[in-house]
């Protein structure tokens, strides 16, 4: 269901020195693990779609934002604090968590920066899921770990604090995905056309790999 609607801001949390969560009030709000809305302020004709980073079960929403130093909303979104509103139209998209994936071999998950925060939402909302994580970001500092610990692995481009020193194509170069695996892809574009590739050269069937473009 579309709902369109005023929700409170709860909390602001600082994840490095460019991205933060904002916790918002839930309303009633549904969503399915993975699917985005469209966030603004209110009486701003300015819209961004971003990704529910919090899971079905928790009382509140959260989202995921990367302050860019040209994005209209995301320098607004800096600026607000707990206690004011933001509207929020959705929810959208079908990169979504098919319950046919809970039994099956580890979900290869495969995003960079922000693009983790569909994944975020697909382990909250399902604690046993049995995944791997490999998330590109260019400093350790950057990284996520504690919300996936074991199952997450981190690719470092601008530093060696990471898991792996290198881009995440290198290290599924490195480290083939197995044939039976289904791919959820979540990043940049360019990521995205690398990394498909890379799998279906290592003989995972393209139907098998779902991506979503995440700027």
């Amino acid at each position: 269901m579309i709902d369109k609607q005023l929700h409170l801001i709860l909390d602001i949390r600082n994840l490095s020195p460019s991205v933060f969560v904002l916790r918002l009030e839930r309303n009633g709000f549904l969503f399915e693990p993975g699917q985005y809305v469209f966030v603004n302020l209110p009486g701003d004709h300015h819209v961004r779609e971003y990704s529910v980073y919090s899971g079905i079960h928790d009382p509140y929403i959260e989202l995921l934002i990367k302050e860019v130093s040209d994005g209209f909303v995301s320098k607004k979104l800096r600026n607000i604090n707990p206690g004011d509103n933001l509207e929020i139209d959705g929810p959208y998209g079908f990169f979504t968590l098919n319950e046919k994936f809970y039994s099956t071999p580890p979900l290869l998950l495969v995003s960079t920066g922000t693009g983790i925060a569909p994944f975020h939402s697909f382990v909250r909302s399902q604690p046993s899921l049995n995944y791997r994580l490999i998330h590109g970001v260019r400093y350790g500092n950057e990284s996520y770990r504690n919300n996936f610990n074991s199952h997450y692995v981190i690719c470092t481009s601008r530093d060696n604090s990471g898991d792996f020193h290198g881009r995440v194509t290198q290290y599924l170069e490195n480290n083939p995905a197995s044939i039976d695996h289904w791919c959820y892809l979540s990043g940049n574009y360019g990521m995205i056309e690398d990394v498909t590739d890379i799998l279906i050269k290592q003989g995972i069937p393209y139907e098998h790999i779902l991506s979503e473009v995440h700027n």
